[in-house]
């Protein structure tokens, strides 16, 4: 916390990302109107002190809508991260540990994962389970677990090797006590590096599969759903595409600057450069 504290990049990217959240949760005491409230006669009307952010070609109030955006983005972010995460991870953890005919299963799975471009194998596993939000996050968990398979499967051969892993060995300690007790708690950190810099290109990623009508539907106020719907305005009514896309820009610097301050601070080697 001491280091945290004097990194701005750190204060920073935690600030952004404490104000996201906190928008999330109070999104119906900080919204001025109803996000679906549909007023024909107000469409369209720019940015003014009656609406900030101006109004969509329903006369829905954009920045209620953002706000709202803000539970639904950074929610299905969360949720891309955990599930990739969980998976990734636990496969990564057996992969590694046993090693042989399992690790080689295994990674040639995810190799499998990683010949594709990870956005276009998010939309075709979206495309094939079918358009909403909830399939959306599914596809790009599962074009995203790989990584960190890969990720803990490289830490732990390299723990596997040190002293005291052997000490447990040696003194009789089972595969369950070995992997929870001492070879899980050393990946941590690199684990929480890896996903709090995935968090910002999960929201990405999910509101580039709402952009395209893989994602969240209408009239769900999501970030990239809300872009897709006023690109067609962008020439003539620049706010209506315009402040879904700064929510998002906002989220995924928030995400980096956060990422890479832990990075740099759960790092030992990094510390003793400095």
């Amino acid at each position: 916390m001491r280091q945290a504290s004097r990194n701005l990049s750190a204060l920073l990217g935690l600030t952004i990302m404490l104000l996201l959240v906190v928008t999330a949760i109070f999104a119906p005491q900080l919204a001025p109107a109803k996000p679906t409230k549909i007023t024909l006669p107000d469409k369209l009307l720019p940015p003014s002190p009656s609406h900030p952010f101006g109004t969509d070609d329903l006369g829905r109030d954009v920045l209620s809508r953002v706000i709202y955006g803000s539970r639904i983005s950074l929610g299905s972010g969360v949720l891309v991260v955990v599930i990739a995460m969980g998976l990734g991870v636990s496969l990564g953890l057996v992969a590694g540990y046993w090693g042989g005919v399992i690790d080689g299963l295994l990674m040639r799975i995810s190799d499998i994962f990683l010949s594709f471009p990870r956005l276009v194998l998010a939309m075709a596993i979206a495309a094939s389970l079918g358009p909403g939000l909830v399939n959306g996050m599914i596809a790009v968990a599962l074009s995203w677990w790989p990584w960190y398979a890969r990720l803990a499967r490289s830490q732990v051969l390299s723990l596997k090797q040190m002293e005291f892993i052997v000490a447990a060995v040696a003194l009789g300690a089972g595969h369950r006590r070995i992997i929870a007790r001492h070879l899980f708690p050393n990946i941590v950190g690199t684990v929480a590096v890896q996903t709090s810099l995935d968090l910002g290109y999960a929201i990405l990623f999910t509101a580039s599969l709402s952009f395209i009508g893989l994602g969240a539907q209408p009239p769900t106020p999501e970030w990239g759903s809300m872009i897709a719907q006023g690109r067609s305005y962008m020439l003539t009514h620049w706010w209506y595409p315009t402040f879904p896309g700064l929510a998002i820009f906002v989220a995924v610097l928030g995400s980096n600057l956060f990422g890479d301050a832990l990075r740099d601070i759960l790092d030992p080697r990094l510390r003793r450069l400095r």
